[in-house]
């Protein structure tokens, strides 16, 4: 689960990156940047197809899995499992909230606290239970998504309406509307400018994220619970059986997201396409692909259990929270204005570079940091909080 959990936090770093880098449109319409060069459509092609989604789901199935192995270990401790997560989530909901102020808007901790709180219903359900309690949330949170973006073709084909919805589909979309200068002049700005955008913009923009992600998130957090129970995040499953299960998720989730994804660039990346794929029409192959990639991590390292890239990943894993927070302090100081400068300068091709640095990082602070210390920085800080007094954190002698 540790080497899971380190590709995890290393595959959000690439969802997100564009985020980082350029307006907010562009994580839905790269045309939003600018002109695209091939380099450009490849990028978004491949995260739109790999990666959107699909890492953001192993990590919250991760995340279930990870309440089921704390709840046991406190009841075994003679403590109250339930308790404890609940008041685990609630200071995760204040380092996610000092996250979305201080760093980034993209924040997920805040979210991860509150749908999991809900997923504690679920915790005693049996593997076949949990499955079906994922797949109905899944079902929800299409059916949610959808009508969402319904309201959109509707405000598109309503009488009178097509002008007012074009006009507000070039407002995100196009480079030089006042939308995208606005946000690009903010985030080149001062650090207060930013924040105090941030604080202004919560009640909207936090509340329309809870709506399209909290369903889909519930699923997932079930749906690693079952997975945990079955043995599958465990290693239990012989090499085949992973390998067999990777080849049929990608077999069944790949090819419909190449199709997605030459749909919306054969529109010219219209508003209601890319729009429409990147909320709704793609998540039905969220699920495949991320189950995919589960299957095939573990099918590499069952393969080959002793690779040295195996304890660095590990490591990595063992301190997401850390590496999480941490990619979000690099890239913006990278990218922000009071950092380094470069938001919307970057082209979308050549954000992989900027990836590749923040996977280097981790792989490279990580093991050296996990053979000295029990937990990361951040983990520190949370687990005091969670027990009210300074945990341990160096290892023992």
């Amino acid at each position: 689960m540790d080497v899971l959990r380190g590709c995890a936090v290393m595959g959000i770093l690439w969802m997100n990156i564009t985020a980082f880098a350029q307006p907010q449109s562009a994580y839905i319409d790269p045309a939003a940047a600018g002109p695209l060069s091939a380099g450009d459509i490849a990028f978004w092609a491949t995260s739109l197809i790999l990666v959107d989604g699909k890492m953001r789901g192993l990590f919250a199935m991760l995340f279930g899995a990870s309440m089921l192995l704390l709840i046991d270990r406190e009841e075994m401790a003679g403590r109250n499992g339930a308790r404890t997560q609940m008041v685990r989530a609630g200071w995760l909901f204040v380092i996610g909230a000092a996250h979305y102020l201080l760093l980034w808007w993209g924040d997920i901790l805040t979210l991860y606290a509150l749908v999991g709180l809900a997923a504690l219903r679920f915790v005693h359900r049996d593997p076949m239970q949990l499955v079906k309690a994922a797949f109905l949330f899944f079902l929800l949170h299409f059916l949610l998504v959808a009508g969402y973006v319904a309201s959109f073709y509707a405000w598109s084909h309503a009488s009178g309406g097509g002008a007012g919805f074009a006009s507000f589909a070039a407002s995100l979309s196009d480079p030089a509307s006042p939308v995208v200068q606005r946000e690009i002049a903010l985030y080149r700005g001062d650090f207060l400018s930013i924040l105090l955008h941030k604080i202004v913009d919560l009640p909207r923009s936090w509340s329309l994220g809870f709506m399209l992600s909290a369903l889909e998130t519930l699923g997932f957090m079930l749906l690693g619970m079952a997975m945990l129970k079955s043995g599958f995040l465990t290693g239990r499953w012989d090499a085949e059986q992973y390998r067999r299960t990777a080849r049929h998720c990608f077999l069944i989730g790949v090819p419909p997201m190449i199709a997605l994804a030459a749909w919306v660039w054969a529109s010219g990346f219209a508003a209601l396409p890319a729009l429409g794929t990147a909320l709704a029409w793609s998540f039905p192959f969220r699920v495949p692909l991320s189950v995919g990639w589960a299957a095939l991590i573990l099918w590499l390292f069952a393969r080959n259990p002793g690779h040295p890239l195996a304890s660095r990943l590990g490591a990595a894993g063992r301190l997401a929270l850390s590496n999480y927070l941490g990619t979000s302090l690099l890239m913006t100081t990278i990218f922000y204005g009071w950092g380094l400068g470069n938001f919307a300068h970057v082209p979308l091709g050549a954000l992989p570079l900027f990836v590749a640095v923040g996977w280097a990082a981790m792989l490279l602070w990580s093991q050296p940091y996990a053979n000295r210390f029990a937990i990361g920085p951040a983990e520190w800080l949370w687990r005091s909080l969670v027990r009210a007094q300074p945990q341990k954190i160096r290892k023992s002698s």
